[in-house]
């Protein structure tokens, strides 16, 4: 059974300034996601599923309709911003979404293989999808889980901080947790987070993650317990999200799966600034000169 790929989409890219999912920084105006899959295509993924809200529909299906639909199945899941539960009635309203791992839930009724989880607006690299999707056909479990781990260095926005979940591992590079690191940003020779007013700095090769998963498919009945019981907690809290991190570090802690840390060393390009995108238009179009892509990117789409 091939893999399934989930593609994290419903965000408004408030820092951005704009939908930055669909925005085209290819050399021929594609998006990040239509890189993301045609390698998720070339790794052997047979399905892929957009996860948005309901009022991106059209855009999404306008952008991409007749790019690929030969290639890989093509699935949209809608993530709400207003959920309910019995016995909370008092709900503030919201603005956003109740974060990836609700987003994550929002797809269960497509998704019945193991399958990776990507943001849409991060480029992951060929060598990310070939490694998640072979973990993902031999050895992903109920109780068995992957994460691609990136060096810290490869990481880094020059046009201001990030935030990084740095990667706790045990001796059979087993997660043994992930510990958010905000501020993160380059202080002359070296990378620091904040803590308070101190600068604390970050070894270059820290394994971090950059919310790329493989997951089996149990993994919807933990998030569906954890998801309500987070709303309960939140609910008075219009800004709570319930974060994929926060799922993958409460089932450690219960030692009800072990999640294993994939390294690679591939460079991960993303748009969390309107001043990162002249970096990852002149990346992709570097990778696409040096024959890693075809331009237009699915003008040869049946040879892959």
């Amino acid at each position: 059974m091939k893999p399934t790929l989930l593609v994290l989409a419903a965000g408004m890219g408030s820092r951005y300034g704009g939908l930055k999912q669909l925005d085209g920084v290819g050399p021929s105006g594609e998006t990040i996601m239509e890189f993301s899959i045609y390698d998720a295509i070339k790794a052997g993924f047979g399905k892929v599923v957009f996860v948005i809200r309901k009022s991106f529909e059209k855009d999404f299906r306008d952008r991409f309709q007749n790019l690929f639909e030969d290639q890989i199945e093509i699935a949209y899941a809608f993530q709400d911003i207003n959920v309910s539960f019995d016995g909370i009635e008092d709900m503030p309203e919201r603005t956003k979404p109740w974060g990836t791992a609700h987003a994550v839930l929002a797809a269960k009724e497509f998704v019945n293989e193991p399958f990776a989880v990507i943001n849409a607006d991060d480029y992951y690299g060929l060598d990310a999808y070939q490694l998640v999707a072979d973990f993902l056909r031999n050895e992903a479990a109920p109780d068995h889980y992957a994460m691609v781990g990136y060096s810290l260095g490869n990481t880094i926005s020059d046009h201001g901080s990030v935030n990084r979940g740095v990667c706790n591992m045990d001796a059979q590079k087993h997660l043994v947790g992930m510990t958010e690191r905000i501020g993160i940003e380059r202080f002359h020779q070296y990378i620091c987070y904040k803590k308070g007013e101190d600068r604390i700095s970050l070894a270059p090769d820290t394994l971090v993650s950059m919310n790329l998963f493989g997951f089996h498919h149990a993994i919807f009945d933990a998030i569906e317990t954890g998801f309500e019981a987070f709303v309960r907690a939140n609910y008075k809290k219009p800004k709570a999200e319930y974060y994929i991190p926060l799922v993958v570090n409460e089932m450690i802690n219960n030692k009800t799966m072990k999640m294993s840390v994939i390294p690679t060393e591939a460079t991960w390009y993303g748009v969390t600034y309107q001043e990162d995108r002249p970096t990852v238009v002149a990346a992709l179009k570097e990778l696409s000169d040096a024959g890693h892509y075809e331009s237009p990117l699915w003008k040869t789409a049946e040879k892959v």
